[in-house]
């Protein structure tokens, strides 16, 4: 199942973790760099312990929104490209709280995109 990427996760990632409340799949590669939890919480401390002092990163959708509401995250990076959807889903997820951002401290103007980042409000 993982040989679409022989295995490896893509874009030069080390690892992945997986939150499912699922069984790691029958047959999987148990060499591959994929770790499989059972929340968002175990997600972030398998992924702290593999990164050590680099950089966690999460990524949007209904995974984000639950670290992001559980208030395991400290900044948020956002990309804007010149495209409107007519529908799709929320960057993250079904958030029922009003999570609070500061003011951007990095905004870098690029070919058709913009690339924001603020850091999560306490």
């Amino acid at each position: 199942m993982t040989d679409g990427w022989d295995g490896k996760p893509p874009g030069g990632i080390d690892h992945v973790v997986v939150v499912s409340h699922r069984p790691m799949p029958e047959g999987w590669d148990r060499e591959a760099p994929f770790h499989f939890v059972d929340g968002v919480e175990a997600a972030m401390a398998k992924a702290q312990e593999l990164a050590g002092d680099r950089m966690v990163e999460v990524a949007a959708g209904d995974v984000g929104g639950q670290v992001l509401a559980a208030g395991l995250i400290d900044e948020v990076r956002m990309d804007v490209v010149p495209v409107v959807f007519g529908s799709g889903k929320r960057y993250f997820g079904s958030v029922h709280a009003q999570h609070l951002l500061e003011d951007p401290d990095v905004v870098i103007q690029g070919n058709r995109v913009l690339h924001l980042r603020y850091r999560v409000r306490r």
